[in-house]
């Protein structure tokens, strides 16, 4: 017999920074529709997400984990058991992006054994970007409708792609000009709005458009521009440049689907996060927040450079050295720098010598090995920064509490997330750029000092970070934004069923 539930599947990248904000979907259309969800992926994926459900989630019957057989080792070079980002070598990721094609056949399977089973196809199979070289392909083989999802936002993710397609950064590096300037303009952004070779990933910085990446992201971007439409990880309010730049570049239909965060940092209240969980944090969230609680309002600084990033040797002992100049209190989740394991033990010799120790005995510092709460501790009263990679997942967090930020990007489209939040939002000031950026301690004392002491600039990030605050708490409200855009959503899809 045939479902009459319609049966949406939604179908991650492989990256702890994409598979919370789908989940986070899957919860939001499902509280929104009824509607049965699947989320497939590989087997240890699939445990860390049951991992995060909670009682309610289990007891709701109607949201699916399905482990997908995952084994592409040996024939795309990888370790054993490499199922995440999160456990490859920077020199491999390139790699592991690749291996990704091994899914599309246990995809297909599951698509059609849950049209086989219910009598009917799936309402639509929900794929993320970084898979879009071939899911695209899947759905339409079975004739369902495909939706790209970008677990970014829209600035963000239209200057990954407008660099990619077009590589304008090339005029830069081919010129004979002695102008010597580094800055360029990027189709689809407005002509006065000029972006930086530093802004540039090396594999993006290095491509002259014949390289395996540029093949790859070309396939990719193509074939995710097939799709019926895009979702994005944002809201009208927050993003109204962006998501109206990137509409006119992609031209077919974007949806803004965010804020992807749990209901309770959204409250207009002072109800803190329930406990995450998940992954074990280096410290128990019961200590960040005792010490959190010592502290006066808005004065700690976060530090965290999300679940994958690290900076180098050098830029660490920097860091550290100007937390400790400042005199402010701060929390830091720290991991090895760059060249070493991800998952080895932190070594005392990355640190200034005697660093921990004086940290701990005035009561300045906490040090929080490999990963912390950063729900809990972002919305706590007596937090007055962040120092971020500037990930959209911790862009967003911040902005719900209010938070100016400390903009430090590293990787993917962190540097236009970054250039966004300083020259559009004003809520955030960059201290680096990078591996390669020259940060001295003094650096990170001054700018530090910006942002936290009540000076000019201070009160108006934080005056403008709580302005962004107030408008995402009022998008998820019941006339706001958020579920209007969702309820648009799954009206097309309807639409397109009948």
């Amino acid at each position: 017999m045939g479902s009459t539930k319609h049966h949406i599947v939604m179908l991650p990248y492989m990256a702890l920074g994409h598979l919370i904000p789908f989940l986070a979907l899957a919860k939001k259309i499902h509280h929104t529709t009824g509607f049965t969800i699947t989320i497939a992926n590989t087997p240890l994926n699939i445990k860390y997400l049951r991992s995060t459900f909670n009682s309610i989630d289990l007891l709701s019957g109607d949201i699916h984990l399905v482990e997908l057989p995952f084994s592409p080792a040996a024939e795309f070079g990888l370790p054993p058991n490499t199922e995440s980002t999160e456990n490859v070598p920077d020199y491999l990721i390139g790699h592991f992006f690749a291996s990704s094609i091994a899914l599309k056949t246990p995809v297909h399977d599951l698509l059609s054994g849950i049209a086989e089973k219910e009598g009917k196809s799936p309402l639509c199979l929900i794929s993320d970007l970084a898979l879009g070289f071939w899911a695209n392909d899947v759905a339409k083989s079975l004739g369902i409708v495909n939706l790209t999802f970008s677990t970014c936002g829209a600035y963000g993710i239209l200057g990954v792609i407008s660099l990619w397609q077009n590589l304008p950064h090339r005029k830069v590096i081919n010129s004979d000009s002695d102008s010597n300037s580094d800055e360029f303009h990027v189709p689809g952004f407005p002509e006065n709005c000029r972006f930086h070779i530093t802004q540039l990933n090396p594999f993006l910085r290095n491509s002259d458009g014949t390289d395996v990446w540029f093949k790859l992201i070309q396939q990719q971007f193509s074939n995710s521009l097939q799709s019926a439409g895009w979702l994005c990880n944002t809201i009208e309010e927050i993003e109204p440049l962006g998501l109206e730049l990137l509409r006119n570049y992609l031209k077919i239909p974007v949806w803004s689907v965010g804020p992807l965060l749990p209901a309770e940092m959204l409250a207009d209240s002072t109800e803190k996060p329930s406990k995450h969980v998940g992954k074990q944090p280096g410290i128990p969230a019961e200590i960040c927040v005792a010490w959190l609680d010592l502290q006066q309002p808005c004065s700690v600084v976060y530090i965290s450079f999300g679940s994958e990033n690290s900076i180098n040797p050098a830029q660490m002992m920097e860091l550290a050295t100007g937390l400790e100049k400042s005199r402010k209190p701060f929390i830091w989740v720290i991991r090895p720098p760059t060249g070493f394991d991800r998952k080895s033990e932190f070594r005392s010799e990355w640190l200034p010598k005697g660093f921990e120790e004086r940290i701990t005995s005035t009561k300045q510092g906490l040090l929080v090995r490999n990963w912390g709460s950063q729900l809990e501790i972002l919305s706590h009263k007596s937090m007055g920064a962040f120092l971020s990679h500037c990930g959209w997942n911790s862009v967003m967090e911040s902005l719900s509490q209010g938070v100016p930020i400390i903009g430090w990007p590293l990787a993917s489209e962190q540097p236009y997330n970054s250039k966004m939040l300083v020259e559009e939002m004003g809520v955030s000031v960059e201290l680096g750029r990078g591996l390669e950026s020259n940060i001295s301690s003094e650096d990170v004392k001054n700018i530090i000092e910006e942002v936290m002491d009540e000076n000019r600039k201070g009160r108006e990030m934080r005056k403008k970070a709580m302005e962004a605050r107030k408008l995402i708490i009022e998008s998820v409200k019941e006339n706001g934004s958020s579920p209007r855009v969702l309820n648009d959503l799954i009206a097309m899809l309807l639409r397109t069923k009948c």
